[in-house]
């Protein structure tokens, strides 16, 4: 496990490679939650 978080973030590609997945993931994860508020039925 050291190995990994060593190589992860060590060094900065591997901290940029880190950075990129996780901002990936919030990109697509907050696209996802405005297409359910969009799609939800309204209230009225």
């Amino acid at each position: 496990m050291a190995f990994w978080l060593d190589l992860m973030f060590g060094n900065p590609i591997g901290l940029l490679s880190m950075i990129v997945i996780f901002s990936t993931i919030g990109i697509i994860s907050y696209l996802m939650w405005m297409f359910y508020t969009k799609s939800a039925d309204p209230e009225n």
